[in-house]
């Protein structure tokens, strides 16, 4: 929570302000017991109406003054607490965005997803709560011990044993729940994961008739939700009754104690009403402490939910190196391959065997490379750490002849267009997806990588054109349309670099043949990198890479591939008519 509070530090007028203007409230209630202990013993005992008016006009102005505090410590405690929540969520997006393939993987989206907003709403709550009681609630606990002590001092010392009671019942119910409390936000994730499932994976569930399962395996889920959170308020529930049992007990002290005394004359009757009145208001800041005790309890759990992701640093480090624009078109001109793997090996974290092993290869710029395998061979892994989504666990990649660590990772992901096969776009018109390849793209632009794209046809039946909304994640489009999209998408950055990962498998043969010619004859000078599993798709390469079980099986053209490689001749007589090999 320390590490946290730092987003406090642009609201540090809001977090003095707050809690100043709690304790002024409270010192005005404290005056309250000994107005009333007058009205009693001065007014009423002595039939003086006047008296009796002006200390009820005066308790007036106590709740008038008293409500002016409290209000002015709300505002400025939620002004706080907002703009606590508002920098802190910024800063863990931002430092979520800064972390690699690697890290997301191991960290989950759903956890990721909840801590962001689940935990953030509870630390900002907690802030919000702390900030208006942290002061007032024990300053009216021990001042209404010394208010009390002012009027008796025998009577008083049943304060003395009470409060140190009341004291270890809340603390000792706030250190047993929160590590009950992290529990319930681990099981939280859990349950967000399958919602999350559930939803994305609705139409694979309903085809596989598994809705059945599904809402058995999400109930169970849900109940051990159910039985950590009945677990953890069964504990902090019996904070307030057993307050109750040791503030009521204490009244009933203060009475017996009192009404002795007021027969012996040592206090009088008003008197006794006020050490009932101060006994009262502790147990009413004390239920309010309760409150602030099981809220911070939550808060702090998540607080540390939010600092191992702030914690978890990117494996993958910003190259260093000074903006290498003039030596990349340098290298433009010379016999440098625009993409190198020398030696590369690459094991996913926590995998066990290697995904790529002994990985080498050079590609001139301007060559179009098929890469082909089996399911499982390391095509999408091999890809991927071309525009560095990891890195290699060894050997070295690089791009223009530069090892691809000495990059800015910016300049790194403007040279490399990346397809992937799942069509991924966001909410928005057709127009503001093409931007994110090029946000100063005109359309004469976008239409351009459209065409190319085989694409500009369907959006020009569409009555709004570019202007056609995309819902979320494409539900509007196709398959194939979502795909072309994508790849005009990464056509409209114009990288020199560009990688299909089998992003045109929901094509048909015949556009995917003319996507592909569009590509060779409309991308002069781009390097062009495609996946898939076809063999069609990959024969006119310029060169082939054939990966078989991670290791590089054969690189060539189709033609010396057939004579030397017995895995991709067997792919292509699988695939391919006597007349095509």
């Amino acid at each position: 929570m320390k590490q946290l509070l730092m987003y406090l530090k642009n609201y540090k007028k809001e977090t003095i302000i707050a809690p100043l203007f709690k304790m002024l409230e409270a010192t005005f209630e404290l005056f309250v017991p000994l107005v009333m202990a007058d009205i009693i013993d001065v007014g009423i005992a002595n039939n003086d109406k006047g008296y009796i008016l002006w200390m009820g006009a005066l308790l007036v102005a106590l709740a008038i003054i008293g409500l002016t505090c409290s209000l002015t410590a709300q505002y400025f405690a939620a002004k706080a607490a907002v703009g606590f929540g508002t920098e802190l969520r910024n800063d863990l997006f931002r430092h979520i965005n800064s972390l690699s393939h690697t890290e997301l993987d191991v960290i989950g989206t759903s956890t990721l997803i909840t801590r962001m907003t689940t935990d953030i709403n509870q630390v900002q709550s907690g802030v919000n709560l702390f900030l208006r009681l942290f002061l007032r609630s024990p300053f009216i606990v021990f001042g209404a011990m010394i208010m009390a002590f002012t009027i008796s001092v025998k009577a008083a010392l049943v304060f003395v044993v009470a409060i140190p009671l009341l004291a270890l019942v809340v603390f000792g119910v706030m250190k047993l729940s929160i590590p009950m409390y992290a529990n319930v936000q681990k099981q939280l994730d859990n349950v967000v994961l399958s919602t999350r499932e559930n939803i994305a994976g609705a139409r694979v569930i309903r085809a596989f008739n598994r809705q059945d399962e599904e809402k058995e395996s999400y109930e169970k889920k849900n109940h051990l939700l159910k039985a950590f959170q009945m677990k953890v308020g069964n504990l902090t529930a019996m904070m307030n009754p057993v307050t109750y049992v040791i503030v009521n007990l204490a009244i009933v002290v203060i009475v017996w104690t009192g009404g002795v005394q007021v027969n012996t004359g040592a206090l009088t009757q008003g008197e006794v009403v006020a050490l009932v009145n101060y006994m009262s208001q502790i147990l009413v800041e004390l239920i309010k402490l309760a409150n602030l005790i099981v809220t911070i309890t939550k808060a702090l759990a998540c607080a540390g939910r939010i600092s191992d992701v702030f914690k978890v640093e990117t494996s993958i480090v910003d190259g260093n190196g000074a903006d290498s624009t003039e030596a990349d078109e340098i290298h433009a001109d010379v016999a440098v391959p625009i993409v190198e793997f020398d030696n590369v090996s690459f094991t996913y974290k926590g995998a066990g065997d290697e995904s790529l092993s002994n990985i080498s290869f050079k590609i001139n710029r301007g060559e179009t490379v098929g890469i082909i395998g089996s399911t499982g061979s390391g095509k999408s892994s091999l890809v991927s750490l071309i525009p560095r989504f990891y890195d290699a666990t060894k050997g070295s990649v690089y791009i223009n002849g530069r090892d691809i660590k000495e990059y800015p990772l910016e300049q790194i992901r403007d040279m490399v267009g990346f397809v992937q096969q799942k069509a991924v776009l966001f909410k928005g018109t057709i127009r503001d997806n093409m931007k994110w390849g090029d946000k100063d793209a005109k359309d004469e632009d976008i239409l351009e990588a459209l065409k190319i794209a085989q694409a500009a046809d369907f959006v020009a039946e569409k009555p709004q054109g570019l202007d056609t909304m995309i819902n979320q994640g494409g539900s509007n489009l196709s398959g194939g349309q979502k795909q072309r999209l994508t790849i005009a998408r990464a056509l409209v950055k114009k990288p020199q670099v560009l990688v299909l990962d089998d992003s045109s498998s929901a094509l048909d043969y015949a556009t995917e043949a003319k996507l592909r010619a569009a590509i060779r004859e409309n991308t002069k000078g781009m390097t062009v990198f495609i996946v898939s599993q076809r063999a069609s798709t990959v024969r006119y390469s310029d060169k082939i890479i054939v990966l078989d079980d991670g290791v590089m099986a054969g690189i060539g053209s189709h033609d010396e591939l057939m004579k030397s490689c017995d895995v991709y001749k067997e792919i292509c007589m699988s695939q391919l008519s006597a007349e095509e090999v």
